[in-house]
């Protein structure tokens, strides 16, 4: 364990007796990522992988195959290979595609359930049915109702009638546009790969139609891809400066029904555009009754990097502006899709919002 994290936090003094580094070789990396697995747990070793990679300039590394498979992957890791994708060998393609669709696997057995449950059955709590699904029994009530059927031989009640929670469904079925808008410059890299695995969640569901668009100065309509989630990250093309009035502009120009759309732009505010039309747009959208929410950040950890002056120009509007996670994020969406206060919605979970300039 020692000479594992002295071949990356030690003094660099390497060839002497007893102390281990990286150097430049992919089977010693190999070798010694197998014994960080070995003795550390798997959020340990995703941090020190990192630190690898920051530290040692192991990033070229993860053009071998070879070295890629022996790599803790993580959504960090997926963000990695994706602004890599366009140097790499074929070969080591193949193997980042497994790698990532392990990623994205494991993130869609976290999140999906909670998306398709929080999206097609958020409850309303002031309707009542007499034949509730299990899990939306109002027990407190139904046994109120039953206690003339109280069996004292076997010490409790047999209910004669169930009264339990109303879905919404067909509230949510009428709100049928989600355009996710999404930020892929390099400092949104994680944010990037939560939002195109939503979205292809999203896409599954009949209830919703969605559509995602990735920008940074170009654009990508990724929306025909959201079938598979592996393909749309493919699709993504990392880094370059920012264009988030034009992107803004590409949605707009494809809301079909304003008063049923709701508009998520992902994006730090960091505008390399005309961030006076920027608001001015949004301004405009908001008008004519689509549903505008602006995440900062999309991701586990951290406060989010954003533009403090843009992004309180933004706030003024009215619009919602702050950063969430990923587990925050499917009640987020069940919220804004029945429109209720999301500003509420935020400050009671103590999430940190963007105040107005005004």
């Amino acid at each position: 364990m020692s000479t594992a994290l002295s071949a990356l936090y030690g003094d660099g003094e390497e060839g002497k007796k007893g102390r281990g580094g990286l150097g430049g070789s992919a089977p010693r990396v190999a070798r010694w990522l197998g014994d960080i697995r070995e003795f550390f747990p798997a959020p340990v070793v995703q941090v020190i992988q990192k630190d690898a990679f920051d530290r040692k300039g192991l990033r070229q590394m993860l053009l071998e195959p070879e070295f890629l498979a022996t790599v803790e992957a993580d959504v960090g890791l997926v963000a990695d290979l994706i602004a890599l994708r366009g140097v790499m060998p074929e070969k080591t393609k193949e193997t980042a595609r497994v790698v990532i669709a392990k990623v994205v696997a494991a993130l869609l057995a976290r999140l999906e359930a909670r998306v398709a449950d929080a999206i097609r059955g958020a409850l309303d709590r002031s309707r009542r049915t007499s034949r509730p699904r299990f899990a939306d029994i109002d027990w407190p009530r139904t046994i109120r109702a039953n206690l003339g059927h109280y069996q004292p031989e076997h010490r409790t009640v047999v209910p004669e009638r169930l009264i339990g929670f109303m879905r919404q469904q067909r509230r949510i079925v009428d709100l049928d546009e989600v355009i996710l808008c999404v930020d892929q410059s390099g400092s949104m890299a994680s944010s990037v790969v939560y939002a195109s695995i939503f979205a292809a969640v999203m896409a599954s569901l009949p209830v919703i139609a969605t559509k995602l668009v990735c920008f940074d100065t170009a654009i990508v309509d990724l929306t025909e891809e959201l079938t598979d989630p592996v393909e749309v990250l493919f699709g993504v093309q990392l880094g370059g400066g920012t264009d988030i009035n034009r992107a803004v502009a590409y949605c707009e120009d494809r809301i079909e029904r304003p008063g049923k759309a709701h508009l998520l732009l992902i994006t730090d505010l960091y505008e390399g555009g005309d961030a006076e039309a920027l608001v001015d747009r949004l301004a405009r959208i908001t008008v004519s009754g689509v549903n505008v929410i602006v995440l900062l950040a999309l991701t586990d950890t951290g406060r989010p990097s954003y533009d403090p002056h843009l992004s309180a120009r933004v706030a003024s509007l009215g619009i919602p502006v702050f950063a969430c996670t990923p587990d925050q994020f499917p009640e987020l969406m069940a919220t804004a899709l029945r429109r209720e206060d999301v500003h509420g919605w935020a400050a009671d979970r103590d999430i940190k919002l963007v105040r107005s300039d005004g």
